[in-house]
């Protein structure tokens, strides 16, 4: 059964499974290190597994502001995360991954479009494992891949956030969780 962590505002569900979010304002998932904030507002959508498993999504948003975001994430709890989606840094759009445990580090790789996207999170025991794929490709170029506790339950799914921006609306066309 999917919940929500940080339920936005405006939310919907299409015919085909569609899932439509207007992300909130001022909302982001980051802990600390550069910015010396903690913010753990960020919307994620998901399920809570157990153990190894997999999320892989294909999305679009109207990204408009700075660090507007969409992607996947996989949270054990405030200090334990990773979302890895695409991200509008400085007028460019970044394929990206946030791993957090205890603080957060970010890697990025510019993209020229990101109309439509598909990206991966694969858990296998200690390990995910970030994929991506531009417009309908499957998610098979390596972003990053980083340590995760294993054997803890992990809520997993997708997310955005709109940091500086007044929201944005994204658009998750095919999501599916394995566990």
């Amino acid at each position: 059964m999917d919940e929500w962590f940080n339920e936005p505002a405006k939310w919907s569900t299409g015919p085909d499974g569609e899932l439509f979010v207007t992300a909130d304002p001022d909302t982001d998932l980051w802990r600390t290190t550069h910015y010396g904030f903690v913010r753990d507002t960020g919307h994620v959508r998901g399920r809570w597994v157990d153990g190894d498993c997999a999320v892989t999504t294909t999305f679009g948003a109207d990204y408009t502001d700075l660090y507007d975001q969409a992607g996947v994430a996989l949270r054990i709890d405030a200090e334990n995360w990773i979302k890895a989606g695409v991200e509008l840094v400085d007028g460019e759009f970044q394929v990206s991954a946030v791993v957090t445990r205890g603080v957060s580090d970010w890697s990025v790789v510019p993209v020229a479009t990101a109309d439509r996207v598909t990206i991966s999170a694969e858990r296998t025991g200690d390990t995910v494992t970030v994929r991506y794929g531009l417009g309908d490709a499957e998610p098979v170029t390596m972003l990053r891949l980083a340590y995760f506790p294993p054997g803890v339950p992990a809520l997993v799914g997708v997310m955005c956030a709109a940091p500086t921006g007044k929201g944005f609306e994204a658009r998750f066309e095919r999501t599916l969780v394995r566990s």
